[in-house]
């Protein structure tokens, strides 16, 4: 049986002290295996993407344990492209032409330079936006800026996405356009995929539902430990 991706035990994050503390995840425990397909829903403020963030390895508990071990045992930042975070709000670089933009991952993961445009160009095409490669970000739309974005998560191929609401500011048909993509590319390549949502009809489209309520993780007894 393979490794899973990412352990979380009992893991906990606050910001702030005293009072005015906010504890945004609390005492979570779970498991991403390997070609994980989870929705990870709840209303705004839930927790979900502070989650995300850890599970990414962006941000560190303030509680608990994180660790990656089918991902070689190491800390996402000790190998970037292993896990792929699409953010929710706007994360192009406004000097960077489109493809720029989803090539520098590449660049930065010291892949050959001869294959690094090749395999962006390829991301955009499956996202349907092959066209926008020279333009810069200031001459997209929100819909097609947010394509991109998942565009420079997919060219990467990592072993596990995560994505913060990528569908949250498309229109219903690009939003398919993306879920599509997104699956679609995480089937050929096993990556597992999670996606914080609270549209139902995203969620659908994964085969597990984690609930978060007040920070707190509720989800399927296959996934909790």
């Amino acid at each position: 049986m393979s490794a899973p991706l990412v352990t979380c035990a009992g893991v906990a994050r606050t910001f702030g002290a005293g009072p005015t503390a906010v504890v945004a995840v609390h005492d979570v425990t779970c498991v991403v295996a390997p070609q994980t397909r989870a929705a990870l829903v709840g209303s705004s403020g839930s927790g979900k993407s502070t989650l995300l963030h850890l599970l990414a390895g962006l941000d560190a508990p303030t509680a608990g344990t994180l660790s990656w071990p089918g991902l070689g045992g190491d800390h996402p930042r000790i190998h970037p492209g292993r896990v792929g975070l699409v953010f929710q709000g706007p994360s192009l670089i406004p000097a960077l032409t489109v493809a720029d933009n989803v090539a520098l991952p590449l660049l930065l993961g010291d892949s050959p330079e001869a294959d690094v445009y090749s395999q962006a160009v390829a991301a955009l095409d499956v996202l349907g936006i092959a066209d926008l490669r020279g333009r810069l970000p200031e001459e997209l739309s929100g819909g097609q800026a947010q394509r991109v974005a998942v565009a420079r998560v997919l060219a990467a191929a990592p072993a596990l996405v995560l994505a913060d609401e990528p569908t949250g500011q498309l229109d219903h048909e690009t939003a398919a356009t993306v879920m599509g993509a997104l699956l679609t590319v995480c089937d050929e390549r096993s990556a597992a995929l999670v996606i914080a949502t609270h549209d139902p009809l995203i969620a659908e489209h994964l085969t597990e539902q984690w609930h978060m309520s007040d920070g707190a993780l509720t989800a399927p007894a296959a996934v909790l430990q």
